[in-house]
């Protein structure tokens, strides 16, 4: 299966260079989630000079392109996140050798990002037909407490419309395929405390909050649950060696492929707060994040995305990837059967550490990659 045409692999060789600095300049651009501004704007102003004139930011923080957008179309929507999961507001420096760039969010999902935008611009300044109308976006808020926010404003605009989903996100090794759904909180206890002598015996937050951690440590998840698991990620909490901690607070999460899963994880935690509070314990839980699993999308249409995306990256990175499940933007349309997927365009490593890398000779194939899961659609 060959999709691209000669001047599409020309285009891709030529613009190598751009490509590269491209990805530079975003990511000297911060952009933790729900601080998107400056890289938003930037994105915008590049499609709008790239030929999509229509381009506009929507209230999430989505960097929308519209093509060939018309009321009696489907559309398919091209995206890649715009924010990384580091919370710095000061420019990284990328650090360029001849086998690596090495920054902060680099891989995830700058570099995604960036090979989107040069394959927008090739489909759209060489005009190519389409059946359907297209939305390249440069979405919000897919990193942690994000909480999918710039997916689930685009499916609410553009929900009943939308034939289908590719979001470019991760390694070109993997493509995901099917939605883990998450349940995200922050649990609170607090009690009058007092001084570590003189009030000695008295209820201690930090003990209560442990023993409230090991209980929902000793879960152990029935068969037919999908692949299920649980995480107490941060705690906090005391005022001093040598006083009897007054509060103390986890982040807690939760995770299956199976919505079956989710509701057990959901009944076990539900449980374990209601016997916190019959035993006269003051605990606050408040939900911070929930992401869906997949609904039923069509499977036909799976399977046609799927098949595609992993004959297209054996065609131009010499290799076919493994499908598998993740927490990606396509949650959103796969909670509500629409058909997507979520392959990566680069290869490298290290994705939310401090040391993240992407490989510069994977922007190559990277890019033909990303025209012809474009190009795919106009046959």
């Amino acid at each position: 299966m060959e999709i691209l045409s000669p001047k599409a692999i020309a285009y891709a060789e030529d613009y190598q260079e751009e490509l590269e600095q491209l990805l530079l300049a975003l990511c000297r651009i911060p952009a933790p989630s729900h601080q998107e501004d400056q890289r938003a704007s930037f994105c915008r102003d590049w499609f709008i000079q790239a030929g999509g004139k229509d381009t506009y930011i929507d209230e999430a923080k989505n960097v929308v392109c519209p093509w060939h957008l018309t009321e009696d179309k489907p559309v398919v929507v091209f995206m890649a996140h715009t924010d990384t999961v580091f919370p710095d507001l000061t420019p990284f420096e990328p650090v360029v050798t001849d086998e690596r760039i090495s920054c902060p969010g680099v891989g995830d999902d700058t570099a995604n990002l960036a090979v989107l935008m040069l394959a927008a611009r090739y489909i759209m300044q060489n005009e190519l037909p389409i059946g359907c109308g297209v939305l390249f976006v440069a979405n919000s808020c897919e990193e942690g407490l994000g909480n999918l926010k710039g997916s689930r404003q685009l499916l609410k605009d553009y929900g009943s419309r939308i034939r289908a989903v590719i979001s470019f996100d991760g390694y070109l090794e993997g493509i995901t395929h099917q939605a883990v759904g998450s349940h995200r909180y922050r649990v609170e206890i607090r009690t009058p405390g007092g001084h570590s002598y003189a009030s000695f015996g008295k209820p201690n937050a930090i003990h209560l909050l442990s023993e409230l951690i090991h209980t929902l440590y000793q879960v152990k998840i029935p068969e037919g649950m999908g692949y299920t698991t649980y995480n107490v990620g941060c705690i906090e909490g005391g005022t001093s060696v040598n006083t009897i901690a007054q509060n103390a607070s986890m982040l807690y999460e939760y995770r299956s492929d199976d919505r079956r899963g989710l509701h057990f994880m959901q009944q076990t935690f539900e449980q374990a707060v209601a016997n916190c509070r019959e035993k006269g314990i003051d605990i606050r839980v408040e939900k911070i994040g929930e992401r869906p699993c997949s609904g039923n999308p069509d499977p036909g249409m799976m399977e046609w995305l799927e098949k595609t995306a992993q004959q297209v990256v054996k065609n131009y990175a010499g290799f076919l990837p493994g499908l598998g499940s993740g927490s990606t933007d396509c949650n959103i349309p796969l909670s509500m059967d629409i058909p997507a997927i979520c392959p990566g365009v680069v290869s490298g490593g290290g994705a939310h550490t401090r040391e993240e890398y992407i490989l510069r000779s994977s922007l190559l194939p990277g890019l033909k990659v990303g025209i012809a899961l474009i190009a795919s659609f106009m046959k």
